[in-house]
C-alpha cells in the first residue's frame, strides 16, 4: 500500500474492512463531512479542501476507496454497490452520526446512492460534476464504439499485452495529457497532481483493478435514485467538463425540488481542485444556510 501524502496538515490512518486496509484521514471537529473522490483519484485530490473545511468548524473525513490511492487493490469484481457497502461500514465504525457527503465524479454518484439507500447516514449531499455511471452504458454508445471499448476491456486484463498497455496508459505524460483535457485551467495540472494519480498505479494489483472497473456495470442512473432522495442537494458543475457535460444537470432539478445548482464557468471536471477557494466558499455558504 502506498502512502501518497507526506507533507500535509492532516494525518493518514488505516482502517480494516473485509481483510483490506483502507486509507483515510479525519481533521477538525464539529458536524461531520465525508469526501468521496472520483475515478483514479484519492484523498490527495482534496488536499486544498480538507484544511479549509475543517478550519470552518467541521469534522472532515476523506477515504481512498478500495482499489484506489493508498488503499489495498485486491483482484476482485468492482462495482458501485461495493463502494457503497464500504462507505456505510466506514461510517458505522468511524462517524456514527448524520453526515453531509461530498462527492466528485463517480464519488458524486456514490453520494446519490447513499442519500437514496442509506438516509440514516446522509443528511445532505454536495455533488461536484457527478458521473452518470461507473462506465458508459452500452445503450449510450454506438455499435462501433461499444465493440472497441468492450475489446479494450478484455485486452487490458491479459498478462502480457495487458501489462504493456496499462504501463503505457499510466505514463506521466499520458496522465498529464488526460488531465489537461478535463481541467480548463492548465495551470492547475501540477506535477504534484500528476504524481498523486501516477503513484497508486505502481501498486501491486493496480492493473487488475483498472481492468475490473472497465468491465464493471455502470451502476444505477441518477434518475433512478433522485425520486428516493429527500435530503437537500448542492450541485456545483464545471461548465467546461467534456466527460460529464453540464447538460446532464437537467435531470436533477426535474426529479428533486431541494436542489441548488451552481454552474462554474471556465471550469472542468474537478472544480474542487481546479478552483478550490471558490468551491470551498460555496460549500461553506450552503452549509451555513441549511437547517439540518
Amino acid at each position: 500500500m502506498t502512502s501518497l501524502l507526506t507533507k500535509t496538515p492532516f494525518d493518514l490512518q488505516t482502517w480494516q474492512w473485509q481483510g483490506n486496509s483502507i486509507q483515510f484521514t479525519a481533521l477538525g471537529s464539529g458536524q461531520p463531512l465525508m469526501l468521496l473522490h472520483g475515478f483514479g483519484a484519492s484523498i490527495g485530490h482534496w488536499r486544498n479542501n480538507i484544511p479549509a473545511l475543517a478550519a470552518a468548524g467541521y469534522r472532515v473525513y476523506a477515504l481512498d476507496l478500495l482499489g484506489f490511492g493508498g488503499s489495498d487493490k485486491p483482484d476482485r469484481p468492482y462495482k458501485m454497490e461495493l463502494w457503497q457497502e464500504l462507505v456505510e461500514a466506514f461510517w458505522q465504525d468511524n462517524i456514527g452520526q448524520p453526515t453531509v457527503i461530498v462527492g466528485n465524479s463517480i464519488g458524486g454518484l456514490l453520494t446519490l446512492m447513499l442519500l437514496a439507500k442509506a438516509p440514516g447516514i446522509a443528511k445532505g449531499g454536495i455533488l461536484l460534476n457527478p458521473a452518470g455511471g461507473l462506465n458508459h452504458r452500452p445503450e449510450e454508445l454506438n455499435l462501433p464504439l461499444r465493440f472497441v471499448l468492450g475489446n479494450f476491456a478484455k485486452v487490458v486484463q491479459l498478462p502480457g499485452i495487458g501489462t504493456w498497455l496499462f504501463n503505457r496508459i499510466r505514463q506521466k505524460s499520458n496522465i498529464r495529457r488526460s488531465l489537461r483535457q478535463v481541467y480548463c485551467n492548465s495551470a492547475a495540472v501540477t506535477e504534484e497532481l500528476v504524481e498523486l494519480i501516477y503513484r497508486p498505479s505502481c501498486d501491486p494489483g493496480a492493473q487488475q483493478v483498472f481492468a475490473a472497473i472497465l468491465r464493471a456495470e455502470a451502476g444505477p442512473h441518477p434518475t433512478e435514485l433522485l425520486p428516493h432522495i429527500h435530503q437537500p442537494l448542492l450541485i456545483l458543475w464545471g461548465e467546461a467538463d467534456p466527460w460529464t457535460p453540464i447538460t446532464g444537470a437537467k435531470c436533477y432539478q426535474y426529479y428533486h425540488d431541494q436542489v441548488e445548482l451552481i454552474s462554474l464557468p471556465n471550469t472542468g471536471h474537478c472544480p474542487h481542485d481546479e478552483c478550490p477557494d471558490r468551491v470551498n466558499t460555496l460549500i461553506l455558504d450552503w452549509l451555513e444556510r441549511q437547517s439540518f
